[in-house]
């Protein structure tokens, strides 16, 4: 058969296994917002069974050595362009398929679908005893998708397996490496900011509407109004309502079933607007990126996210970069008047919600303990107590039922706080019970490729911050479209970095913005 007509033919195997994935996405999305409790078990078995048959089918797709045909035509370079990128991802995801059965990927499926609702529960209860068994079933899959997939076991790490598939090419030892910088970095730097605190130098915490403050001058606002401000602010980023859908959910989360069909969560508090506005800001960008792919190639690699860590670099640009912004509080505060002007109050005769008080309550420096809310200095470190937990389940040299009290002695060596229970400590985040392991070290790897984005974006965009003040982020995002989402997967991580930027990754650009923004904030 021709090449061309293979390639065809490989096209429509990949379209057909998307139709399948598509329905999972939904019953997830399912799952995680409107399901009802008793579900549960169904809705397992349910995404169980077609986790199975969108498996056989990967694994199938090589049959008349179509796919294999096409790898030896690409290694001879007869395949070019955009269909090389096709051939190139299929096999390589077809590789580490092929290699797991398909009984395990049913059983993972139906675990992670049931470890989930365990873990909701086990949460809400704070009791860690009752999601245990769950997590050392998760653990002992994880560890056998390694062997299954295969690494170096003489250099390497088993972790290593499951770090490729979220951030292609890293190895656990490069990721240790990163997260090490970060914390000799920021562990200094966060005392800094706390001596700062301690010695009452003029900063936002001895300013006359504190953080703490603020949140207490607005009234409780029902959770439908704050879902369509919310709605609002997305609507405002340039989130398409007709091509994307918003609820709320207990962790908030991001769906990608199809550019044309995106959706994501958020959480409210009725006596805190602004808990929801930063989860909205991230999620957000993430959907945007989604939104951004392009449909036409919807089922191949061309419509795909290039890897977890450049899909985090959205949405952490969105959230911090832009939506704890000077410029960006300015535009949020009018919208707050102009929405709210009767559920705050007054501080003689005057409103509290002013940009410079949003501006200094968004981003307070305070370690506390749950990830999601973390500010952008003490954030990083959250990752990395993660990273280093999880890595270390997976090799083995910890047990899970030390997972609490070694969460416990990080959080305190590293944040200076004391965790009273399992709902703010080591049962806070959903992502273990998805079977997600070797996913935390890409939110640090985001912001990293975030502020080295974002010194490129506006050296292109000068005027980039007055456009935000206005509350136009038209040609911020059709700057993101073309530079980074409309590309797929066409390249790698590393080789986008370098498009764009023209350097590879490094940490510099980070360090700078914090730096430049909390000296300000805290006269350092």
């Amino acid at each position: 058969m021709p090449i061309k007509l293979q390639l065809i033919e490989l096209k429509k195997r990949l379209a057909d296994i998307s139709h399948i994935t598509t329905a999972i996405g939904i019953l997830n999305w399912d799952q995680e917002t409107y399901m009802p409790a008793k579900a549960a078990d169904s809705r397992a078995e349910n995404i169980s069974y077609l986790s199975g048959l969108a498996h056989k089918m990967f694994v199938n797709i090589d049959e008349n050595k179509i796919l294999s045909n096409l790898k030896d035509a690409l290694d001879k370079k007869l395949i070019k362009g955009k269909d090389a990128v096709i051939v190139y991802h299929t096999w390589r995801s077809f590789e580490r398929e092929r290699k797991l059965p398909e009984v395990f990927v049913k059983e993972l499926s139906l675990t992670t679908s049931k470890a989930q609702h365990v873990w909701a529960e086990a949460r809400s209860k704070n009791n860690f005893e009752s999601f245990a068994p769950w997590l050392s079933k998760l653990v002992s899959l994880k560890r056998t998708e390694a062997k299954y997939v295969g690494y170096d076991k003489k250099n390497g790490s088993p972790y290593d397996a499951l770090l490729d598939t979220y951030e292609p090419g890293i190895k656990t030892e490069d990721a240790s490496r990163i997260l090490n910088d970060f914390k000799i970095f920021l562990i200094p730097f966060l005392k800094k900011i706390q001596d700062a605190k301690m010695t009452g130098a003029k900063n936002l915490q001895t300013s006359k509407t504190t953080s703490a403050s603020l949140v207490k001058q607005i009234k409780d606002i029902p959770i439908s109004k704050q879902f369509e401000f919310n709605t609002h602010i997305s609507k405002s980023l340039g989130f398409d309502l007709e091509a994307g859908k918003i609820a709320e959910s207990t962790h908030p989360f991001t769906t990608g079933i199809h550019p044309q069909d995106v959706r994501f969560t958020t959480r409210y508090r009725e006596n805190d607007l602004f808990y929801a506005i930063g989860s909205t800001n991230h999620e957000a960008g993430h959907a945007l990126y989604e939104q951004g792919l392009p449909a036409e190639y919807f089922g191949t690699p061309l419509a795909e996210a290039i890897s977890l860590g450049i899909h985090e670099s959205q949405s952490r640009m969105w959230e911090n970069t832009i939506g704890k912004s000077k410029e960006f509080c300015g535009w949020l505060s009018k919208q707050i008047q102009k929405e709210f002007k009767d559920s705050f109050n007054l501080i003689d005769g005057r409103s509290s919600i002013t940009p410079q008080n949003i501006y200094t309550h968004v981003n307070t420096v305070q370690p506390a303990f749950i990830r999601t809310e973390a500010d952008e200095v003490t954030y990083n470190l959250h990752i990395i107590i993660r990273f280093e937990i999880e890595k270390e389940l997976i090799e083995g040299s910890i047990d899970v039922k030390d997972v609490p009290l070694i969460w416990k002695s990080k959080m305190k060596e590293y944040l200076g706080v004391d965790v009273k229970t399992h709902a703010m400590g080591c049962l806070q985040d959903v992502h273990w019970s998805h079977g997600l392991f070797g996913y935390f070290p890409t939110y640090s790897f985001g912001n990293l490729y975030a502020a080295q984005f974002w010194n490129t974006l506006i050296q292109e965009i000068p005027n980039a911050y007055k456009q935000i003040a206005k509350g136009d982020f038209k040609e911020i995002l059709a700057w993101l479209r073309k530079n980074i989402h409309a590309h797929g997967r066409i390249y790698s991580a590393s080789q986008i970095v370098k498009k764009v930027t023209g350097e590879e990754l490094n940490s510099r650009y980070f360090a700078e913005y914090l730096e430049k923004k909390y000296k300000g904030l805290y006269n350092l």
